[in-house]
């Protein structure tokens, strides 16, 4: 039985795969760009299977910020995982043990928790590693085959664009967002207190400082979050 829900929840987890692999060209090249090895950027993606939080993690190893920064810079863009493992954990059955549980937190990512919690009853957690086994190749490998390409560092502003734009098409709080933190990121780059900042924290400081103004200004109604 264990066979049988590993191998479909490889089969399940090809297509995350590939698209990681996909995703994870930018995230090489970020790391290529801040000068970090072939080894070096292969095992931050193995350990770190998370886009925002890897791609955070390295403009503060680039900007040399120092640890305090990265620790701030990780608590604020993955918090979401947290209610994520909470709401996970819920779906687990209650003898699952503490090194399974562990294993499965190691890799909890928002596309294989999607597919997890759409399991019916408890979840199997063979079915989980055959998710994570399908999908971490995908994100590590693509990150060093970068290291094999030239002339590619405009592909990861493309990929963030390709991120944004089809967002704020739909929704022009978002727009205003982005529109309001470019014109921020600028700003802090050339005002006299915040350009003494390294680039990290600028973007650690904008981060918190713009989503929570988006948060209170335009709260989502409790009809659209039942939606």
């Amino acid at each position: 039985m264990s066979k049988k829900h590993f191998l479909r929840g490889l089969r399940d987890g090809i297509p995350i795969g590939l698209g990681y692999f996909a995703v994870s060209f930018g995230i090489g090249i970020s790391a290529h760009n801040a000068h970090l090895s072939i080894f070096q950027g292969f095992l931050l993606s193995f350990l770190n299977n998370a886009s925002s939080g890897e791609y955070g993690g390295i403009t503060i190893i680039a900007a040399d910020s120092g640890l305090w920064a990265m620790a701030l810079m990780m608590l604020v863009v993955n918090a979401r995982y947290l209610l994520m493992s909470c709401a996970l954990s819920q779906r687990l059955s209650p003898d699952t043990p503490l090194p399974w549980r562990l294993l499965i937190a190691y890799d909890l990512t928002d596309e294989i928790f999607g597919l997890a919690i759409a399991q019916p009853g408890y979840l199997e957690v063979w079915y989980y590693f055959g998710t994570m086994c399908a999908a971490m190749p995908g994100w590590s490998i693509g990150t060093v085959l970068v290291w094999a390409v030239s002339g590619c560092s405009v592909m990861l502003f493309g990929m963030f664009l390709a991120i944004i734009i089809p967002v704020g098409k739909q929704n022009r709080i978002v727009l205003g967002c982005i529109g309001v933190s470019f014109l921020c990121s600028l700003l802090a780059s050339v005002l006299p207190f915040t350009r003494e900042l390294s680039e990290g924290m600028r973007i650690l400081v904008l981060t918190i400082v713009i989503s929570a103004a988006a948060a209170i200004l335009f709260p989502h109604k409790e009809d659209d979050l039942v939606a």
